[in-house]
């Protein structure tokens, strides 16, 4: 951590010392760079201009927009200075009002040297806008120029004629190339020369061959021999590391095989451009079977980055090693021989090709025929990677499911209008569609497994513990891998060296939004000042938790709303810091802020009113963590307050997470708040006859047994009332920690139970008198007539019946 904060610093004073060092630079010469720029403007416009005029022009123009940029930093100690002193004169009179002379006079003549300082910054700011200008139109010029050569069309390689040039030309690259290899035709001196450069070819030779053959055999087995003795938590790190020397081998022994042919002397203009081709072709010959197996393995080490069948994870290697094939030769064979190879024309295309001139109908034929052996093998890899999601055994994909499925509809469609743009003869059209979605294939499969790697990583480093794989960390930087990968892509489809340049000078220009300039440069500031200014929090953070509260007298409750409050105070200022460091005017966001707050008084009340709220608990701390509450019909221990809500554990073990706003605005008991003392109330029932004195002797003696009970002020034992079916006691009693209120009451009743048992005093249950209306049903005797009564009638002692509560109650 040490070490780390130390690159920080040099990091930040490097960023910060930048705008000091350009104010040492030399005075510019604006009218040599008006000459140039006049000179570079008329070129571009000019149709005639070379490619490689345009590009030495765009370089002049790039190195003087370097040293205007640095002028635009001249003075600017001075202009800080005068602008802070015109600052302390106050506020310029307004219009009609007037100030004291001297100090009208003495601002008068600031401004009018904050005028002279910032007279050259301002020319080299109006200077480099017009450098931009020109960049962009050189650019414009020339992105033209490819557009045109790519779109231009050639005989059709359908036609016959295209078929006989094809022939033709292949036959005459054979011949050339046949007469230098061929030893028969070699000159005596030239065999002599040879000779003694045998020994050194042939032991290259040898050293290709073994690395080619039993070397890279070994290193194909030596990933799963590795692992097998590895643990489960590093085997994917090692598996993926150890798996890379099946690129790093077998290219060795490609170049150690390409050193062997040229320590003989005998290769000449035919063979060569072959031979200076092959490394690129190896690499990406090599890097395709590498990926293949790690993407799509037949037996997975750890595990399969997608989740696929064994099928399916077999058609799409072997379709994957295809395509790696066909790709090297393209470019073997574009770089050595063809013309009208797409991106592959652009720059410097025709150096170093073989004294064979290709016809635009014969290169096309052999465009055509490698574009559709890679087609079907492109068409078999799509319908295989289309069907990721659709044959998954789960639901539950992640995004790289969905974007190799969709990569995979389009590589079926790629290869089918590449074939119709190359049949009507655009041929650098069809190049440019096939060969670059092949290589932006194989660079989403490569993050893919960079991702993985890097989640293994961190599993490997916190010795695969639960969820390392899926945390904050691997996530962001996989995330930055991608955001890293763009250029990669530009380059890919064509983006050149001076184009990605251009690039990041925009970037590091930064983009406005809202009168705030956004430049990496000040993102890098705020970053590192916000983050140093985060540990730094957390450090005193841990102090006073650690060191000096548990030394005062303050409760638990008392030193979380401390540190809380010493965290959130130091995140702002923070925050602050670090948003003024980076150049960032806060003064600028005023409007933003007062819409933003008439938004907050509409649609997040709610969201306010709990960080008011939560501000409210953590300094009037009416609650604190580990009391026990009962709040919105929920009772459990606090377990955390945070700004928004507070985090509620229930005597069932569930989280329960309550709004501070309901912890404010409504009724909430706090059963431990100040101490633990409470009080608990057993009512008892006896049955009538019970001598009412022993009853409260003996649930006096009961309560005062246990030991949790407080003997000041003692329990009490009261005689409630005279019930329906029972006298009714009650005993009250305060114990010293109410959260055992549940077991000492258990325990009462226990031994309730069992002293009634002992001095025969009964625990009634309920009684009710039944009354029949009909008594005569009971016995199925005929209902008597009805007769109008003439007097008053009584009721039978003899049908009323004494009944318990089981035969039920109402008439029949």
């Amino acid at each position: 951590m040490r070490h780390f904060l130390a690159m920080l610093t040099v990091a930040f004073l490097a960023i910060t010392a930048t705008p000091l060092l350009a104010q040492n630079g030399q005075t510019l010469n604006y009218e040599q760079w008006e000459r140039t720029a006049e000179k570079v403007e008329a070129l571009s416009v000019d149709p005639q201009a070379s490619e490689a005029a345009l590009d030495d022009a765009r370089e002049t123009i790039v190195e003087w927009r370097g040293r205007l940029e640095q002028g635009q930093d001249v003075n600017a100690d001075r202009i800080a200075t005068l602008r802070n002193q015109i600052e302390a004169l106050g506020p310029a009179p307004a219009e009609g009002e007037t100030e004291d002379g001297d100090v009208a006079a003495r601002r008068e003549e600031l401004n009018a040297q904050l005028s002279t300082a910032q007279a050259p910054r301002l020319a080299a700011t109006e200077a480099v806008s017009r450098a931009n200008s020109i960049i962009s139109q050189i650019d414009e010029v020339i992105r033209e120029r490819q557009a045109l050569a790519l779109a231009r069309q050639t005989p059709s390689p359908l036609l016959p004629a295209s078929w006989a040039a094809a022939v033709a030309d292949g036959f005459g690259l054979i011949e050339g190339v046949a007469s230098e290899v061929s030893v028969q035709n070699t000159s005596p001196e030239v065999l002599s020369d040879v000779r003694p450069r045998l020994p050194i070819a042939g032991a290259y030779l040898l050293a290709a061959l073994l690395l080619l053959t039993f070397g890279r055999r070994w290193i194909d087995n030596l990933p799963s021999r590795l692992s097998a003795r590895a643990s489960s938590y590093s085997r994917a790190v090692m598996a993926f590391v150890v798996s890379l020397g099946q690129i790093a081998v077998p290219m060795v022994g490609v170049n150690l095989a390409i050193r062997a042919i040229q320590a003989t002397g005998l290769p000449g203009p035919w063979t060569t451009p072959f031979l200076e081709a092959l490394p690129v072709a190896a690499v990406i010959l090599f890097g395709g079977i590498w990926l293949a197996r790690a993407l799509f393995p037949r037996e997975a080490i750890a595990y399969t980055s997608l989740q696929m069948g064994e099928a399916a994870r077999v058609s799409a290697g072997r379709m994957v090693r295809t395509l790696a094939a066909l790709l090297s030769v393209h470019h073997i064979l574009t770089r050595a021989v063809l013309p009208l190879s797409g991106l592959y024309e652009q720059g410097d295309a025709q150096v170093g090709r073989v004294p064979l001139q290709f016809s635009d109908a014969a290169a096309g034929v052999w465009h055509v025929v490698m574009v559709v052996l890679a087609g079907l093998a492109m068409v078999k890899l799509g319908n295989t990677l289309r069907r990721l999601t659709r044959d998954a055994v789960t639901q539950d994909l992640s995004y790289r499911h969905w974007i190799v499925a969709w990569a995979g509809e389009l590589t079926r469609i790629v290869p089918i209008l590449a074939l119709v743009a190359m049949a009507a003869g655009y041929i650098n059209l069809g190049n440019l569609l096939v060969w670059p979605w092949l290589l932006s294939l194989g660079l989403v499969g490569l993050l893919i497994l960079l991702q993985d790697f890097i989640a293994d990583v961190f599993n490997m480093l916190q010795r695969g513990a639960e969820g390392a794989r899926d945390g904050l960390a691997p996530l962001l930087i996989g995330f930055a891998l991608v955001i890293l990968s763009v250029p990669v892509f530009m380059v890919i489809w064509g983006a050149s060296a001076q184009e990605l340049g251009e690039y990041w000078v925009r970037f590091r220009a930064g983009v406005s939004l809202g009168g705030i300039t956004l430049s990496p440069g000040a993102i890098i500031t705020f970053l590192i000042v916000f983050f140093i200014g985060y540990f730094v929090t957390r450090t005193i953070q841990g102090a006073f938790r650690n060191s000096i509260l548990p030394k005062t007298k303050l409760d638990a409750g008392g030193q979380n709303a401390v540190v809380s409050g010493l965290g959130y105070v130091g995140i702002v200022l923070a925050a602050m810091l670090a948003i003024t460091s980076a150049g960032i005017d806060l003064s600028s966001l005023a409007i933003v802020a007062g819409a933003l707050s008439v938004g907050i008084g509409f649609g997040l009340q709610n969201i306010v009113s709990n960080f008011v709220s939560g501000i409210i608990l953590l300094i009037e701390r009416p609650v604190s963590v580990g009391d026990w509450i009962s709040a919105g019909g929920q009772q459990g221990i606090v377990k955390r307050i945070s700004v928004r809500s507070t985090q509620v554990e229930t005597f069932d073990k569930t989280e329960v997470i309550v709004p501070n706003s309901d912890l404010i605005s409504q009724p909430v008991t706090n059963w431990t708040r100040h101490n633990k003392v409470g009080r608990i109330i057993v009512p008892v029932g006896v049955a009538y006859g019970s001598d009412t004195r022993k009853v409260e002797r003996i649930l006096r003696e009961i309560i005062e047994d246990q030991p949790m009970v407080a003997i000041d002020p003692p329990p009490a034992v009261l005689f409630r009332g005279l019930g329906a079916d029972s006298l009714d006691f009650e005993i009250r009693a305060i114990l010293a920690d109410v959260g055992a209120g549940l077991g000492v009451t258990s325990d009462v009743l226990h031994e309730i139970v069992r002293r009634f048992e002992e001095e025969d005093i009964e625990v009634p249950f309920a009684q009710r008198d039944i009354w029949l209306r009909n008594p005569e049903a009971l016995t199925g005797a005929e209902k008597p007539t009805r007769e109008a009564p003439s007097a008053p009638q009584k009721h039978d002692p003899a049908l009323i019946f004494d009944g318990d509560a089981d035969a039920g109650d109402g008439d029949r």
